[in-house]
């Protein structure tokens, strides 16, 4: 009797429940497995929808019944005296990350997932792949997707010592309710995708939905992010050490940040930023914030041991393609192996090699927008810059 292929997947936010209801949609068994023993958390705030994660769950077959997200029509630009200085229309559609992560979740058997199971390490032979837990439990299965994100541990056994690069800035975050924003600031904002370009910060705002998933003006949310330089030694680590004295890698979610960070904040967001930002910043009950990372990689196959989304490319937020770029790995995957039958292996090599060049473009790409955007040098500026030059030898 013929059995179902198995995909174990490591990592349960967005990229390890794009890969499991694309690969649930050819045929095949998955299994998540998710370190945190609790349900995952909306830290990530807003999202711009962009089409892979239309076409993933298109092709997976998640129904969004009265839509995903908010719209916006109107991009502008805000001075420090509340002026519009541009405004051009480029409409588009925002979401959030507890709007895409429950959406999945629903679609996928409560079975599907097992929370608090800690990855260690895998082994493979020629007829599969075997992963152990910190629990002591082992499983088996034809595939080992690493969906875990920039700290990944399944790249640190693939590719140890690849954690991802500080960008050298930090985005500040915070999500409104949009009853609770002042008549004026909302007027300002309506309808509309919203910046702020300082010398060496930028901010930007679009509503999202509301924390019930609700799509209906007066029960979304206004979503804000603002970048900031954060040097590295001394201010990055300060910042990611919470208010109960605990250090955090690269994020610190809702309700841990500091006092006397929160009071930095709005005290730098009133001596920098237009009213109508300084209303979101001044209104907002639980900033948190996230280190820009940079992450690229050489190879994303291992054998039967894939690295998908974050835990292979972390491109800059900027390029607003991490989720969908989680998407578009997923969805690629799963095409390819329901073409290739039971050659997973070619089918896995034919993936990485689109993979790898799409990647590698976004990422670069992301940090050439975002080091301008900040006026920061490009990383390969500062790498040729810290080396000594060398003669050429003449041929």
């Amino acid at each position: 009797m013929n059995r179902k292929p198995r995909a174990l997947i490591i990592g349960g936010s967005l990229s390890g429940l794009f890969t499991a209801t694309t690969l649930r949609a050819i045929g095949w068994d998955v299994d998540i497995f998710e370190r945190s023993p609790n349900e995952l958390d909306s830290r990530g705030g807003g999202i711009v929808l962009q089409g892979d994660v239309l076409a993933a769950f298109d092709f997976a077959g998640i129904r969004t019944g009265s839509g995903l997200g908010v719209q916006s029509g109107d991009r502008i630009y805000l001075n420090r005296a509340d002026e519009v200085i541009s405004r051009t229309f480029m409409p588009q559609t925002q979401t959030s990350w507890n709007m895409l992560y429950a959406t999945m979740k629903a679609h996928l058997p409560a079975s599907v997932v097992h929370p608090g199971e800690r990855f260690v390490r895998f082994e493979q032979d020629a007829d599969g792949i075997t992963a152990h837990f910190a629990s002591g439990r082992v499983e088996r299965g034809d595939l080992l997707i690493g969906a875990d994100g920039a700290r990944s541990a399944v790249r640190e056994q693939v590719m140890p010592g690849r954690p991802p690069r500080y960008a050298g800035y930090v985005a500040w975050r915070g999500l409104v309710p949009e009853a609770d924003l002042p008549p004026a600031a909302a007027e300002v904002l309506a309808g509309t995708f919203a910046f702020q370009q300082g010398e060496d910060h930028l901010l930007l705002e679009y509503l999202v939905p509301g924390d019930n998933r609700s799509v209906q003006a007066g029960e979304r949310r206004w979503n804000w992010v603002w970048y900031r330089k954060a040097e590295p030694m001394q201010e990055l680590p300060s910042l990611m050490t919470d208010r109960f004295g605990a250090r955090h890698a690269f994020s610190l979610a809702p309700g841990l940040m500091k006092d006397e960070d929160i009071a930095r904040l709005r005290h730098a967001a009133s001596d920098q930023l237009a009213p109508t930002f300084q209303a979101l910043v001044h209104g907002t009950r639980e900033p948190f914030a996230q280190a820009i990372l940079d992450l690229q990689v050489e190879k994303m196959v291992f054998g039967r041991a894939v690295l998908l989304g974050d835990a292979a490319f972390v491109p800059r937020p900027h390029t607003a393609g991490s989720t969908a770029k989680a998407a578009a790995n997923a969805l690629a995957l799963a095409m390819i192996l329901k073409s290739a039958n039971t050659r997973i292996d070619l089918a896995l090599a034919s993936w990485q090699k689109l993979q790898l060049r799409e990647g590698l473009a976004m990422t670069a790409w992301g940090m050439r927008m975002g080091d301008q955007i900040m006026g920061l040098s490009h990383p390969l500026e500062r790498r040729r810059a810290s080396k000594p030059l060398k003669r050429r030898r003449r041929p």
